[in-house]
């Protein structure tokens, strides 16, 4: 290997050596959750390890129910801009509803002008 590259790979090593410290470092502290708390022998650690666990978990119930509460809150909104949208949308259909009957209307009325001869037009065929 050349000096280059057995320099780059010592960085390197260096690098990833000291990666992997930080790593272990941060697995090793404790992290909350549940623990399996019958290895410990003494009552007094037994009864902190499963208090621990009974706080984890009541931690983690209120989490959910507030998201739980947030996600209901979110879609009861949406519930009710859809149905307000739906409102609009019923009352635009009936109003185009009146203006066709009003066309339809003046086009009856249209066409029974149109099919009646003119007096002139009674003149002209005979």
């Amino acid at each position: 290997m050349t000096r280059k590259t057995l320099k780059h790979s010592v960085k390197f090593g260096t690098v990833w050596s000291a990666t992997a410290l930080i790593v272990a470092a941060a697995l090793a502290q404790d992290v909350p959750g549940i623990e399996i708390c019958t290895r410990e022998s003494r009552l007094d650690r037994r009864t902190s390890c499963l208090q621990s666990n009974v706080e984890f978990l009541q931690q983690v119930v209120t989490r959910n129910a507030l998201d739980a509460q947030q996600k209901l809150a979110a879609a009861n909104r949406e519930i009710a801009a859809l149905k307000e949208q739906s409102t609009a949308a019923a009352r635009e259909v009936a109003a185009l509803k009146d203006a066709l009957a009003a066309m339809e209307a003046k086009i009856g009325e249209f066409l029974k002008t149109a099919a009646q001869p003119t007096p002139d037009a009674k003149r002209q065929g005979k």
